[in-house]
């Protein structure tokens, strides 16, 4: 009896230290997760407008070239050399979120660059959504009417990129995050504008 008390007690002990080891890692690292997301976010935005920067001078450079636009509650990055405009699109994946960067040119319709900052997916498959060379296929394709991601041979039109062979959901779940966040933020843009 007296052995199985002093388990116990090890456990609990060995358990609050543990859990206040965690707690205070947390803590310790929680500014730096935080920026080194703010950096990941600006990096997309400056890369997709071509803009040079290094790590040590990030903010400064997002701070020159970029104006950021809040609208309906929605964050727009507009360039202010090209007029380009980017924001963050998310939404649900075949295994879990599909976050990225999308950058249109100034007429808020044709694709300049996207770049996938989280994802899910199966890798060798859907995980394919976050490939630069199936993203570069996205490059002066239009959003309007919507954008279509389609396994058709049949050429292009200029809304229409081909699917990611053997991965159908997470093309259509892409597809579908593409422009449930694109007319979002459409209204936010025009909203700003008017």
């Amino acid at each position: 009896m007296n052995q199985n008390i002093r388990m116990i007690f090890f456990v609990i002990v060995l358990g609050t230290i543990t859990s206040i080891l965690l707690i205070g890692m947390d803590i310790l690292t929680k500014d730096r997760i935080i920026a080194n997301e703010e950096a990941l976010l600006k990096s997309a935005v400056l890369s997709a407008n071509q803009v040079s920067y290094s790590f040590t001078n990030i903010h400064d450079v997002f701070a020159e070239e970029i104006e950021v636009i809040t609208s309906e509650g929605l964050t727009l990055y507009y360039h202010k050399d090209s007029g380009n405009i980017s924001y963050v699109f998310e939404g649900g994946g075949v295994w879990g979120p599909i976050i990225g960067m999308i950058t249109l040119q100034s007429d808020f319709e044709t694709i300049v660059a996207i770049s996938i900052l989280q994802q899910e997916e199966t890798p060798g498959l859907g995980g394919i959504v976050a490939d630069p060379l199936y993203l570069a296929k996205f490059v002066g394709i239009k959003m309007v009417p919507t954008i279509e991601i389609r396994k058709d041979p049949a050429p292009n039109k200029e809304n229409e990129v081909d699917a990611i062979t053997g991965a159908t959901r997470t093309s259509s779940s892409f597809e579908r995050i593409l422009n449930d966040n694109y007319v979002l933020h459409l209204d936010a843009w025009n909203s700003h504008n008017e």
